[in-house]
């Protein structure tokens, strides 16, 4: 017998959880995985950072404006700054972001080792500080969303592969491989697999091009907690202290099919050697590593509203590397997107599909 739902969602990672959570306050939900668990791809290998001054206008409107989810949901937001940081050659680059940006506060070389003193001082020419930055509890908001969902009624099917689906009679009747799901509206929110996922219901998909992203941590000596996340405004390298070493990332876009993402070992080289080159830590043994998938429309905007050639079929997607700290906004305007809701003028330069 199938299961009948007002809404079928599809992924449970942070995007389907927190649609989901949204969209049961009222109405009946099932949550589809096809994995075994939910959050195994790339929601768990997130960098966990809540940083108003990274994305476009978009992204930043829709972070600013989950900021209060995170504050109600309580002790998901940890302080760590941002400093974002420049070589001479890349300071046109960093003026650029200042401009657009005014909240964000120059510092001197001298100024940003202070705040991060393995920085070399030979390798630095300026910097900008976000003060409020924080580190996310992604783990935490994840299961802020899925233990609500669940709380309001959302059934929750892993090993749920979507395999097809036709709509008939006003309906979507699904072919999962837990079993048949029927339901008014499908939302789409299976990330790297999103076009994947339209395919599979007849629909054209949308370009949807998952980018793996490596993040390795090595060891070090001398760091000190308190030290804020360093990126590059080039979008090279960034580094933060992790346990007892530093995270590091090449902050690497390679081209992959959906899939497990594993890290490339060139890739966590490329990582160490970037951070070495600005900093002083000297990092030679990697402890762990590990990838994961940032998906992006072709024009690197979150998408989220219905498909305009297939009824009850909404898209939340292309979150790119954004997707935890916007999830709360962008889940409010997708469940929105789905039964009709106003979207708030806050979120008005928010693109729908």
């Amino acid at each position: 017998m199938a299961i009948e739902a007002d809404v079928a969602v599809v992924g449970a990672g942070m995007a389907g959880v927190s649609v989901a959570y949204e969209l049961a306050a009222e109405h009946d939900v099932v949550l589809l995985e096809q994995e075994s668990q939910p959050a195994y791809h790339t929601t768990g290998r997130s960098a966990a950072m809540f940083l108003e001054s990274y994305g476009g206008p978009e992204v930043r409107a829709l972070t600013a404006a989950s900021r209060a989810r995170f504050d109600e949901a309580g002790g998901l937001l940890s302080p760590r700054s941002l400093l974002w940081v420049a070589p001479e050659d890349q300071m046109d680059a960093l003026s650029a972001l200042g401009a657009a940006q005014p909240e964000l506060v120059p510092l001197s070389p001298a100024e940003a080792v202070a705040r991060c003193s393995a920085l070399r001082t030979d390798w630095l020419a300026g910097a900008l500080l976000e003060k409020n930055a924080s580190e996310i509890d992604v783990l935490g908001l994840h299961q802020f969303y899925l233990g609500g969902a669940r709380r309001r009624g959302t059934t929750v099917l892993v090993d749920a592969t979507l395999r097809g689906g036709r709509h008939t009679g006003g309906r979507w009747l699904l072919d999962t491989a837990a079993g048949p799901v029927t339901a008014t509206a499908v939302v789409n929110a299976a990330g790297a697999w999103a076009d994947r996922v339209a395919a599979a219901l007849g629909v054209p998909g949308l370009g949807m091009r998952p980018l793996r992203r490596t993040a390795a941590v090595a060891r070090a000596t001398g760091v000190d907690r308190a030290w804020p996340l360093v990126a590059d405004v080039g979008e090279t390298f960034y580094f933060r202290p992790e346990g007892l070493g530093v995270l590091v990332s090449p902050a690497d876009e390679t081209p992959s099919e959906p899939c497990d993402a594993r890290p490339d070992d060139l890739d966590v080289a490329l990582a160490v050697e970037r951070v070495n080159e600005a900093t002083t830590l000297g990092l030679r043994s990697v402890v762990t590593a590990w990838a994961g998938l940032r998906t992006f429309a072709p024009d690197r905007k979150p998408v989220t509203g219905p498909d305009p050639a297939a009824p009850g079929l909404f898209w939340l997607g292309g979150q790119g590397g954004y997707g935890i700290q916007i999830a709360p906004a962008l889940a409010r305007l997708a469940a929105d997107s789905v039964t009709g809701g106003a979207v708030p003028a806050a979120l008005a330069v928010a693109r729908f599909r």
